[in-house]
């Protein structure tokens, strides 16, 4: 209402509550003044009414509009808040994860780009108090949805790294588990006939099939290839086992074989001769000779024998001389 409106009514009013000076009011005076009263203060009384409804609504309105913003930015704020404990175990595990173990070294990129955007991998909150004035909740109903939207581009890079490195796990148990299942079918084949006990090649080859079924994660062939190992060390130790026995077998064969020279040898046939009816050979047995006496008498006349002149001729004549014959 403006002020020209406000003048007007209060002059309407103001010759409605004074009579015309000079002369005395009669009756259709009277009714004529209650006619133009009435007149004025219905339309004054539906204005009034309406300018309190209007700042009823108002103040209605207001306090409705600050508790509805304030009731969404607590949904978001207690949204945000929420889901920050598992979000930031997520963006740990995958923050973690390095670019050589991943099958995509671009998802780890992303994820580098993600966790700069959010300010980090550490959840942020947002607090939403009655207090606040109206605008302020806006303001930190809007900073947690932007929030929300920066976590959810960080989340879907977490998972995207989080995946490629259970895509690498898995390539890398699927191929060790070939190589390993070739290394056990040529020691299957290697160790035919070599082995101590055979039970060992049938349990090898028991879990060369079971390595030939497994699928799915990356678990299940490292599982597969435990057994396998397991299967192989003992096929090897069965063949260590019966390679030591062989060579053991042998040497003792070897020295069976061979003579044992000990002290002389005597032969053990002697042809005798000179006896009846047998053409053989005896060997003479050794001459004992005496051994010398080594009394007194005995060395003397030894020592006399020695010193003895010799005066025999020997048969030469004493003219020195020595016929023949």
């Amino acid at each position: 209402m403006n002020k020209e409106e406000e003048e007007r009514i209060t002059k309407t009013v103001a010759d409605a509550e004074e009579p015309d000076q000079g002369r005395a009011p009669d009756k259709d005076d009277a009714a004529e003044g209650h006619t133009r009263q009435g007149t004025v203060i219905i339309p004054l009384l539906v204005l009034v009414s309406l300018v309190v409804a209007v700042v009823v609504v108002c103040l209605v309105y207001t306090g409705m509009s600050h508790h509805s913003v304030k009731e969404r930015c607590s949904m978001d704020a207690a949204s945000l808040e929420e889901s920050s404990a598992s979000r930031a175990a997520l963006w740990r595990k995958a923050w973690a994860v390095s670019s050589d173990q991943v099958k995509d070294a671009k998802t780890v990129v992303a994820m580098a780009r993600a966790v700069k955007n959010a300010g980090g991998i550490k959840p942020e909150t947002v607090r939403c108090d009655a207090s606040m004035s109206t605008k302020d909740l806006k303001a930190a109903k809007q900073k947690a949805e932007d929030l929300d939207s920066k976590y959810d581009k960080l989340d879907k890079a977490a998972k995207a790294v989080l995946t490629s490195r259970d895509a690498k796990d898995l390539d890398d148990a699927r191929t060790a588990l070939g190589v390993k299942r070739e290394e056990a079918s040529r020691l299957l084949s290697d160790s035919d006939g070599k082995v101590a006990d055979n039970t060992t090649r049938e349990t090898l080859q028991k879990a060369i099939i079971l390595a030939d079924l497994a699928k799915g994660k990356a678990k299940d062939y490292r599982d597969a290839a435990g057994p396998l190992q397991a299967a192989i060390d003992q096929v090897n130790a069965s063949m260590q086992a019966k390679a030591q026995a062989d060579q053991q077998a042998a040497e003792q064969a070897a020295q069976q074989a061979t003579p044992s020279y000990g002290g002389g040898y005597t032969p053990s046939y002697r042809p005798s001769y000179g006896q009846g009816g047998g053409g053989g050979w005896s060997a003479p047995a050794p001459v004992q000779q005496p051994a010398p006496s080594t009394s007194q008498g005995s060395s003397q006349k030894w020592n006399d024998f020695i010193n003895e002149p010799d005066n025999s001729m020997h048969g030469c004549r004493p003219d020195g001389g020595c016929g023949i014959g």
